[in-house]
C-alpha cells in the first residue's frame, strides 16, 4: 500500500510536469489523490504547481474539512470533491489550462472529430462543461453533466480536467488531451482532418473493451457510424437536441449517405 508520504511526493513530481510543460503559469492549476473512502491530498492554494515540496500538502475529507496541512487547499476543491463523489472509481484528478485545449475550450469547439487511435480508446471525444465562476459551486455542477461517460472535459473559457484510477492515469489523460488539440489545430491548417471511418472507430471501442481499458468513455465518436448503421456505442444519448444541432446532425449524416454512394458508383 502506497503511503500518504509517497502519495504526496508524487503529487509533487506531477505538479513540476505540467508546470514544465506549459500546462499551468505562475499558480494555476490544482492536483488531488483519494488516499481514503472519504480523505484526500490535495495541492494547497497560492503556490506555483512547479515549486511545491510535500509539506504545502493538504489532506481534508469529502466535505472540505482540512485534516492536516498549515496551508489553506485549493481554490477549486469543490470540484475535486464533487468527482469524488460523483465517480467512486476515481483516485486522482488534475485540472489544469493546457494552451491548446484551452484554446477550443475558449472557442466553444468541442474536440470530437475521430482521428487519432489512441485517443479514441483512451478518451473518446471531449466536451466543454458550461462556464462557472472559479472556487463556486458552478464548475462541480457543469463538469457533473459529464462526468458519467468522460475522463476528459474541457471547462468553457477556463482550461480542462481529467480523473483517472491513479494520479498518473489522471495526468497522463491530460498529456493525451493536449496532444490531440494540438494535432487537430494543425490539421485544421493544412485544410481540415480526416476522420477515420465508422467501422473503424467501431473497432477502435471494441479493442477498448477488450482490453478492459479503466475509467468511462462516451462511447459514440460522433463520426456517422451511429446515425447511418445504427450501431450507436453510446449507452447514454442527450436526452434532447436543439434545432442548430438537428440540422448539424442531418447535414453530416447526407453528406456520410452521398460518400457512401458516390463509392459504391465508383
Amino acid at each position: 500500500m502506497t503511503s500518504e508520504y509517497e502519495i504526496k511526493r508524487q503529487i509533487v513530481d506531477i505538479g513540476k510536469r505540467i508546470y514544465n510543460n506549459g500546462y499551468v503559469a505562475a499558480n494555476d492549476g490544482n492536483i488531488s489523490v483519494r488516499v481514503s473512502e472519504n480523505q484526500v491530498i490535495t495541492t494547497p492554494t497560492g503556490v506555483s504547481k512547479g515549486f511545491m515540496t510535500p509539506d504545502m500538502l493538504v489532506k481534508v475529507d469529502l466535505d472540505g474539512n482540512v485534516i492536516s496541512g498549515k496551508m489553506r487547499p485549493s481554490s477549486e476543491l469543490k470540484m475535486h470533491l464533487a468527482v469524488y463523489r460523483q465517480r467512486p472509481d476515481v483516485n486522482a484528478v488534475v485540472h489544469a489550462h493546457p494552451p491548446t485545449a484551452t484554446a477550443f475550450a475558449v472557442a466553444g469547439i468541442p474536440l470530437k472529430t475521430p482521428t487519432i487511435p489512441e485517443v479514441i480508446i483512451s478518451l473518446g471525444w471531449i466536451p466543454i462543461a458550461k462556464y462557472g465562476t472559479p472556487s463556486t459551486d458552478e464548475i462541480p455542477r457543469a463538469i457533473g453533466e459529464h462526468l458519467e461517460n468522460h475522463d476528459a472535459i474541457l471547462l468553457e473559457n477556463h482550461g480542462a480536467v481529467t480523473v483517472g484510477v491513479s494520479l498518473e492515469n489522471a495526468y497522463f489523460k491530460m498529456e493525451t488531451l493536449e496532444l490531440y488539440a494540438k494535432i487537430s489545430l494543425l490539421a485544421r491548417l493544412l485544410g481540415g482532418e480526416r476522420a477515420l471511418a465508422p467501422e473503424n472507430v467501431r473497432r477502435l471501442i471494441e479493442l477498448r473493451e477488450e482490453m478492459n481499458v479503466p475509467g468511462r468513455h462516451p462511447g459514440c465518436m460522433d463520426c456517422g457510424a451511429c446515425s447511418v448503421q445504427g450501431n450507436c456505442h453510446n449507452t447514454n444519448p442527450p436526452a434532447d437536441i436543439d434545432e442548430g444541432q438537428l440540422v448539424e446532425l442531418i447535414t453530416r449524416v447526407t453528406h456520410q449517405v452521398l460518400q457512401e454512394e458516390a463509392g459504391k458508383a465508383g
